[in-house]
């Protein structure tokens, strides 16, 4: 089952832009999971610079799985969040802050009481550029993390995989049910984004 036609005449509820069909040239894409992709989505969509969102799922095995199945944690997909972003607005690095900061990567297959590899914490990079950032990044948050008691860090780094459109129900659900479940939770530690882009430079 697949949701392209029911998805191809939606735009994107706070930006407006479609969230199908071709997007400026310039802009990029990012794919990041980091527990429920409601909260997730909004997070991200928040940022200035960031032009689309949209949630689905990737990282597993079945193709085009219905939320019901990935909830079941057997099709080895994350709940994640594809987003467009302006590069001359916001950075990658930007991007990588955000998630970080607004979850908590030491958890494994879970984030707080939702529980399974469906919630687990991945950044799915599209080029080389983004594989070098989100482990410097890693290697720099994770540190700073340690530094205040916390454990280490779960979360995977890997090539971006296809990626699987949610129901359009998904789509932006904390626009539509703004006092929707949200079960992130910030970790309170800072990215260093200075230390990040000496490691980078190093």
């Amino acid at each position: 089952m697949t949701f392209s036609s029911q998805l191809s005449s939606l735009n994107h509820k706070v930006t407006a832009v479609p969230l199908l069909g071709d997007k400026p040239e310039h802009w990029q894409q990012a794919c990041f999971a980091m527990g429920c992709f409601w909260g997730a989505e909004r997070r991200f969509w928040e940022l200035e610079g960031v032009k689309c969102t949209a949630v689905g799922y990737t990282g597993g095995t079945k193709d085009h799985p219905t939320y019901e199945e990935v909830c079941t944690g057997t099709t080895g997909h994350a709940e994640a969040v594809l987003l467009w972003f302006d590069p001359k607005e916001v950075s990658y690095l930007d991007l990588l802050a955000v998630f970080w900061q607004e979850h908590d990567p030491t958890q494994g297959m879970r984030q707080g009481n939702d529980v399974g590899s469906q919630y687990r914490s991945a950044i799915y990079v599209m080029n080389d550029s983004q594989k070098e950032a989100a482990m410097a990044s890693k290697q720099v948050y994770e540190q700073a993390l340690k530094g205040v008691g916390r454990d280490s860090i779960t979360t995977e780094i890997t090539p971006a995989a296809r990626f699987y459109y949610a129901e359009p129900v998904h789509q932006q659900y904390l626009v539509t049910h703004p006092y929707g479940y949200c079960g992130l939770q910030s970790t309170g530690v800072a990215l260093d984004q200075t230390r990040v882009m000496g490691a980078l430079k190093g």
